[in-house]
C-alpha cells in the first residue's frame, strides 16, 4: 500500500486497505550502517515519491492560482492556525541569552499535550486509531524543545505528517496543489513566526555551505513553480525589486525575502549556495539539482527522524 497521491509511474488512485494497524514510530537509525537500510526501505521510496509527486503537481503554477480546497485541507489550516494562536498566547520571556528563548518550551509542551487531539480533528472517526502514530510527526515538525532549534529534519517531519495523511486516505489526488500552496505554505508562515519569536537556532546548519538555515522543500517546489516562466529566470531572484514584486506568487521568492529580512550583508556572502544557484541557466535545471541535493544532504543525513516512517502503514 502506498500514498493515495499518484506516485511517479503509479496509477491515479490507490484504495486504502480495509484493515490497518498503527504503532508509535521509533528511531531506527542508530549507527552509520543503518543508513543503507533507510535508503532501501519502502518508507524512503514512499517519502521521496510523495515529494516528487507534489513537485510535478505545482509545476508552472502560482501560489495565487485557483485550486480545490477540500474539507481535510481546511481542517489542516485550522490546526496550523491554532499553533499560530498559541505563539501569541506564549510571549518570549526575559533571559540573558539572545537566542533560544525558553518560552518555546512552554509553547511546545502545549503541542505535546494536545497533538493527538489536534490530529483527531483532521482524520475521520473510523481512522481514530491512527492519531497517536500520525501525531508523532506533527510534534517532530516544529523544532527541538531541548535545544530550541529548528532545521530541515523538522521540515521533513511535517512532510512525513502530510504523507501519513495521504497513506491513510485523508488527503487525495486532487488535494495536491492545496497540500503545497495552502497547507505547507501556512506551515512555513507558522515556522517563520516561531523562528523569529523565540529566536530559534538552526538545527544542523552548514552555515554558508548550506542552502538555507531552516528550510529546503519550498526551494524545490518553488523552483518547480517557476519552470517555463516567460520572464523570471534564476538570475532574477537575487534582484530585490523582482523579489518584492513577485514573492506572493512564488514560494522560492518568499524564501528569499525571508532570508534577506533575517540576514544582513551581501547576499553572496550570507547565502553563497543560493547565489551560485542564481547562475544556473534554467529553473528546470535548478529544480533537478535541488532534488539531487535534497536526496544527498537531507534524506541521507536525517539523524533517524524519518527511518521507520509509517512503520505500520507503509
Amino acid at each position: 500500500f502506498t500514498c493515495s497521491l499518484p506516485l511517479p509511474g503509479a496509477s491515479e488512485e490507490v484504495t486504502p486497505p480495509v484493515q490497518q494497524c498503527f504503532m508509535i514510530p521509533k528511531k531506527e537509525i542508530n549507527v552509520v550502517s543503518d543508513m543503507a537500510k533507510w535508503k532501501r526501505s519502502q518508507a524512503y521510496a514512499d517519502y521521496m515519491g510523495f515529494i516528487l509527486t507534489l513537485n510535478e503537481g505545482v509545476r508552472g503554477k502560482k501560489l495565487t492560482c485557483e485550486y480545490k480546497v477540500s474539507e481535510p485541507i481546511e481542517k489542516l489550516v485550522a490546526l496550523l492556525n491554532t499553533l499560530d494562536r498559541w505563539i501569541d498566547e506564549t510571549p518570549p520571556v526575559d533571559q540573558p541569552s539572545r537566542f533560544g528563548n525558553k518560552a518555546f518550551r512552554t509553547w511546545y509542551a502545549k503541542l505535546d499535550q494536545e497533538a493527538e487531539k489536534l490530529v483527531a480533528t483532521v482524520i475521520p472517526k473510523h481512522l481514530a486509531d491512527a492519531a497517536p502514530e500520525v501525531a508523532v510527526y506533527l510534534k517532530e515538525s516544529v523544532g527541538n524543545s531541548t535545544r530550541i532549534d529548528y532545521g530541515t529534519g523538522h521540515e521533513a517531519a511535517f512532510a512525513a505528517f502530510l504523507c501519513c495523511l495521504c497513506k491513510i486516505g485523508v488527503l487525495r489526488v486532487d488535494d495536491q496543489m492545496a497540500i503545497v500552496f495552502k497547507v505547507f505554505n501556512r506551515y512555513l508562515e507558522v515556522m517563520r513566526k516561531l523562528q523569529k519569536t523565540y529566536r530559534m537556532e538552526p538545527a544542523g546548519s552548514q552555515g554558508v555551505w548550506g542552502l538555507d538555515d531552516f528550510q529546503f522543500l519550498p526551494f524545490i517546489w518553488g523552483s518547480s513553480q517557476l519552470i517555463d516562466h516567460p520572464s523570471l529566470e534564476p538570475r532574477h531572484f537575487v534582484d530585490e525589486k523582482v523579489v518584492n514584486e513577485n514573492h506572493k506568487d512564488f514560494m522560492f521568492l518568499e524564501c528569499i525575502l525571508f532570508i534577506t529580512e533575517m540576514k544582513t550583508g551581501p547576499f553572496a556572502e550570507h547565502s553563497n549556495q543560493l547565489w551560485n544557484i542564481s547562475a544556473v541557466p534554467s529553473w528546470s535545471k535548478v529544480n533537478q539539482g535541488l532534488i539531487r541535493m535534497y536526496k544527498a544532504e537531507v534524506s541521507t543525513v536525517s539523524r533517524g527522524r524519518l527511518l521507520g516512517l509509517l512503520p505500520s502503514t507503509a
